[in-house]
């Protein structure tokens, strides 16, 4: 039996995921973070993108998060997301249409939207389809 440790994944509306996990990789704001039982004691802020969960057995799970902060104490992992879901919870359509409007406003120069927010949409939407297709690519 591999050593584990407890995770949890909350988001300001729910709990997402509550259970034993033998490993935790991440999205960081400075690059990927893999956390395993042992790991030392550690805050950092997370970048919208894909989480993945091994689970106790070696299942893995793929959660999106928005943003958020991932924190590392004695035999557990906390994930304190802004917003968070399955992976296969994500609207791969509605993700690429907000790519492709996201684009399309950052391109048009007289669009109502803002850059910054076209861009903080366009980034989100992208981070959304990078869980989705880690999900699906841990299936083939």
């Amino acid at each position: 039996m591999a050593m584990t440790m407890h995770c949890e994944i909350v988001s300001a509306e729910q709990s997402i995921f509550s259970g034993s996990v033998e490993m935790v990789i991440a999205a960081g704001t400075l690059g990927d973070l893999g956390v395993a039982p042992g790991h030392a004691p550690l805050l950092t802020a997370l970048s919208p993108g894909p989480v993945r969960l091994i689970t106790d057995g070696g299942h893995e799970e793929v959660f999106y998060v928005s943003g958020g902060y991932l924190e590392v104490q004695r035999n557990t992992v906390t994930v304190l997301a802004d917003a968070a879901q399955r992976a296969d919870a994500v609207d791969e359509a509605a993700a690429i249409e907000a790519i492709q409007d996201a684009e399309k406003a950052m391109q048009d120069a007289s669009a109502e939207m803002d850059y910054g927010t076209a861009a903080a949409q366009l980034a989100e939407a992208s981070a959304q389809l990078r869980a989705l297709r880690q999900l699906k690519n841990r299936a083939q």
